[in-house]
C-alpha cells in the first residue's frame, strides 16, 4: 500500500471512530501524524475534530499549524473566511462566540498575517474594506501602512459605485470607521489639503444621516418604527438600515458630537487657532466672528488656512442649529406618522394685537346701546398706522410655552443659525466657498433647510425674497410627492400658504392676502366650536403693543390657523375701512369679523360706529346674512333711533330700489 492509500486509511479508520470513541480516533490520528507529518488531511481532521467539539486551544494550535504549514490549502482559507466572518458579525449565538474565541488563542503576529492574507482573498469591495477594517482595528501600527489606502479606496467605490445619497456604505465605512482611525493616529502624515476632503467627506455624511427624512428612511426600512427622532441622540437609536450593511453597522451614535470631534482634531492638525475645552456653539460663533475682523491681514497660506477654519466651524454650527430649529418645529418632517403628537409650528407676523386693546376687561362691555356716549367722541388711536415692515429695529419672536416647553432653546438655535448664515455672508471669500460647499452638496435639494432659510428672510423682513423661497419650497415639496407621508403634503402646503399670506400682508399686498387666506380655507378641515371654548384655547398676548412688527411661532394647525386667518383679513379690512375715503364694504367686514373674539375688538368696534355716524348713512347688504351678535345689532339698531343720530342704514339686499318703489 502506498504513502497515500495508507493516509487515507488512517483518517478513514479515524472518522468511522468518532461517533464511538473520540479517544480512539484521536489516538489513531496522532500516530498518523507521527508517521506522515507533512500529510494536510491528517492534520485537518484532526482540527475538524477538535472544532466539532468546541475545544478552543487545541483546534486554535491545529488551526495555527495548518496556516503554517499548510497556506495554500482552500480547505484552510475556507475555515479562515468562516472565523473572519464570525469576527465581522453581530451574531451572538453560540458557534459565532467559539470561532471568535479560536481567534483569540492565536498569536498576534499570525492574526495580523491571518487578516492581511484574507483581505487578498477578498474580491468584493465592501467586504474586503470590512477584513481590512478588522485589521486596522486590532493592530493599530498597520493604520499607517494601510489606513489611507483603505479610505481612499471607499471613496473611489462610492465614486464608482455612483452612489447619489452620501449616506451609504462606503461613506459609512469611511467616514465612522476608518477616518477616526486615519486621523488620531499621530504617525499618520497628512497634507492640509487631504485633511480638509475628509472633513468635507465626513460634514456631508453626518449631515444627511442626521437629517435624513422619513421619505428617505422608506427606502431602506420599509414599515420599520420611525419613531422617537426628535433629537439627533434619540434619531441614532432608530433602526435604520443603510444598503449593504447590517443593521447594528448602520447605527450612528451621536452623529453631531463625533462630527465636532472631526472638527477638532483637524483643526489641531491643520493648526487652526483652537481653543483648549469643550466650549458652546455660541463661543465658537462669536470666536471665528473674532477672527474674521482681522483675517485679511494675513499672508496667503495663512489667509487660506484661517478662512477655511471659519467656514468650516461656521457652517457645522449653523446646520446643526438650523436642523435643531426645523426639527422642532416640524418634527414630523423627520419622525414620520408613528412620531409623538407634536404640534408643527410656522413663523408669521404677529398680528395678535389687531383690535389694540389687549388689557382690557373682557367681562365687562365698553358699552351697552351707548350708554357711555362719550365713547363715540374720543378718537380712537389703536395700531392702524403701524408699519409692518418691521425692517427698522431687531424683531422679537414670541411662542406659547404650550406650544413648544424648549421654545428657550430652540430660539436661540434659530439666532445662532441665523448669525452663523450671516457670518458665512460676509466676506467674499467666505461666502465663496460656502457656496461651493453647499453647491457639491446640493442643499437646494434639502427640503428642511428650505423651510429654515425662509423663515429667516421672513425674519430679516426681505418679503420679496421669502415669497421666492416659498415658491421654491413648493417646487420641492413637489419632487417628494411620490413619497409624501399621509397628511405631511397638506401641512406643507398649509404652511406655505400661510406663510404667503403674511409676506403679502408685509408688503402691503393686501389683496394677494386675502387670495392666498381664501385659498387656505379651502384646504383646512374647520374646527368644530363649542360655545366660547374655542376663544379660550386661543394664543393671547398679555404684553402691551410694541410700535413694529414681531414675529410668533403660531400652531399649525386648523384650529389655531383658522384665527390666524381672521385676524389677518381684519388687518386688512381694517385698513381700508378707517382711511379718509369711504369704503362700506370693508368697514361692514370689519363688523362681521369682530365677532369672532367678541367682545374682545369692542374698541374697534366703536371706531366702525362712530365713522357711520361721521358719514351720515352706511350700506352692507350681507348685514343680516352674517351679523348675528345681539351687543352689535342693538346698537345699529339705536343708530336708527333719535338718540342714536337717525343714521340711514341700508342693510338688505336692494334695498335702496325698494325705498324707491
Amino acid at each position: 500500500m502506498s504513502a497515500q492509500g495508507d493516509c487515507e486509511f488512517l483518517v478513514k479508520r479515524a472518522r468511522e471512530l468518532v461517533p464511538g470513541d473520540l479517544w480512539a480516533a484521536k489516538a489513531w490520528l496522532i500516530t498518523a501524524r507521527s508517521l506522515y507529518p507533512a500529510d494536510f488531511n491528517i492534520q485537518y481532521e484532526m482540527y475538524t475534530i477538535e472544532r466539532n467539539a468546541e475545544r478552543t486551544a487545541s483546534a486554535g494550535r491545529l488551526l495555527y499549524d495548518m496556516f503554517v504549514n499548510f497556506p495554500d490549502q482552500p480547505a484552510v482559507w475556507r475555515e479562515i473566511s468562516v472565523i473572519t466572518s464570525a469576527l465581522r458579525s453581530d451574531s451572538q449565538d453560540k458557534q459565532t462566540q467559539f470561532l471568535r474565541g479560536l481567534f483569540e488563542t492565536l498569536p498576534g503576529r499570525v492574526q495580523c498575517e491571518m487578516l492581511l492574507k484574507a483581505t487578498e482573498q477578498c474580491f468584493n469591495t465592501l467586504e474586503r474594506a470590512e477584513m481590512l477594517l478588522l485589521l486596522l482595528r486590532r493592530f493599530p501600527e498597520t493604520v499607517v501602512q494601510h489606513g489611507v489606502g483603505l479610505g481612499e479606496t471607499l471613496l473611489d467605490a462610492e465614486s464608482i459605485e455612483d452612489q447619489e445619497c452620501p449616506v451609504n456604505c462606503f461613506r459609512k465605512l469611511f467616514v465612522c470607521d476608518v477616518l477616526p482611525l486615519i486621523i488620531n493616529n499621530p504617525d499618520v502624515r497628512l497634507p492640509a489639503s487631504l485633511l480638509y476632503k475628509y472633513l468635507n467627506k465626513a460634514a456631508e455624511f453626518y449631515i444627511n444621516y442626521v437629517t435624513r427624512s422619513t421619505q428617505t428612511e422608506s427606502q431602506y426600512q420599509g414599515s420599520q418604527d420611525s419613531s422617537d427622532i426628535m433629537s439627533p441622540s434619540k434619531r441614532s437609536s432608530q433602526k435604520y438600515v443603510i444598503d449593504g450593511l447590517t443593521e447594528k453597522s448602520s447605527q450612528v451614535t451621536d452623529p453631531w458630537e463625533k462630527l465636532f470631534k472631526i472638527l477638532s482634531v483637524v483643526g489641531m492638525r491643520c493648526e487652526w487657532q483652537m481653543d483648549k475645552g469643550r466650549r458652546s456653539f455660541g463661543d465658537i460663533l462669536h470666536r471665528m466672528k473674532d477672527l474674521c475682523r482681522y483675517i485679511s491681514n494675513f499672508d496667503s497660506d495663512a489667509h487660506i488656512k484661517y478662512k477655511n477654519q471659519v467656514v468650516y466651524s461656521t457652517m457645522l454650527v449653523f446646520f446643526k442649529n438650523a436642523f435643531q430649529y426645523v426639527s422642532n418645529i416640524q418634527p414630523s418632517l423627520f419622525q414620520g406618522p408613528n412620531a409623538p403628537n407634536q404640534t408643527p409650528l410656522v413663523l408669521l407676523e404677529d398680528v395678535t394685537n389687531i383690535y389694540g386693546d389687549t388689557d382690557i376687561d373682557r367681562n365687562k362691555h365698553i358699552h351697552k346701546k351707548r350708554k357711555l356716549a362719550e365713547g363715540r367722541e374720543k378718537t380712537m388711536q389703536s395700531s392702524d398706522d403701524e408699519d409692518p415692515s418691521g425692517k427698522a429695529r431687531s424683531r422679537h419672536i414670541t411662542v406659547n410655552k404650550a406650544d413648544l416647553a424648549n421654545s428657550i432653546e430652540v430660539l436661540e438655535s434659530f439666532k445662532l443659525a441665523r448669525e452663523s448664515w450671516e457670518l458665512l455672508c460676509s466676506l467674499e471669500s467666505l461666502d465663496k466657498e460656502f457656496t461651493r460647499i453647499c453647491l457639491a452638496w446640493k442643499t437646494d435639494s434639502w427640503l428642511w433647510l428650505r423651510i429654515f432659510l425662509t423663515d429667516m428672510i421672513i425674519y430679516q423682513g426681505q418679503y420679496k425674497k421669502a415669497i421666492s423661497s416659498l415658491h421654491h419650497l413648493a417646487a420641492l415639496q413637489g419632487s417628494h410627492s411620490p413619497q409624501q407621508i399621509t397628511g405631511q403634503g397638506s401641512l406643507e402646503n398649509q404652511r406655505a400658504l400661510i406663510q404667503l399670506a403674511t409676506c403679502h400682508f408685509a408688503l402691503g399686498e393686501y389683496r394677494q392676502t386675502c387670495e392666498k387666506v381664501l385659498d387656505l380655507m379651502c384646504c383646512i378641515s374647520l374646527p368644530i366650536q363649542e360655545g366660547g371654548r374655542v376663544q379660550e384655547e386661543q394664543p393671547k398676548v398679555k404684553s402691551k403693543f410694541r410700535k413694529g412688527s414681531d414675529l410668533k411661532l403660531w400652531p399649525c394647525t386648523s384650529r389655531a390657523i383658522m384665527p390666524y386667518c381672521l385676524h389677518l383679513l381684519l388687518a386688512c379690512f381694517k385698513l381700508r375701512a378707517f382711511t379718509d375715503s369711504r369704503d362700506d364694504m370693508a368697514l361692514g367686514h370689519v363688523v362681521v369679523l369682530l365677532q369672532h373674539e367678541w367682545p374682545r375688538g369692542e374698541n374697534l368696534f366703536l371706531k366702525a360706529i362712530n365713522k357711520i355716524c361721521q358719514q351720515g348713512n352706511f350700506q352692507y347688504e350681507n348685514f343680516f346674512n352674517y351679523v348675528t351678535n345681539i351687543d352689535m345689532l342693538e346698537e345699529f339698531a339705536y343708530l336708527r333711533t333719535q338718540e342714536g343720530g337717525k343714521i340711514h342704514l341700508e342693510l338688505l339686499p336692494n334695498q335702496a330700489m325698494l325705498i324707491k318703489r
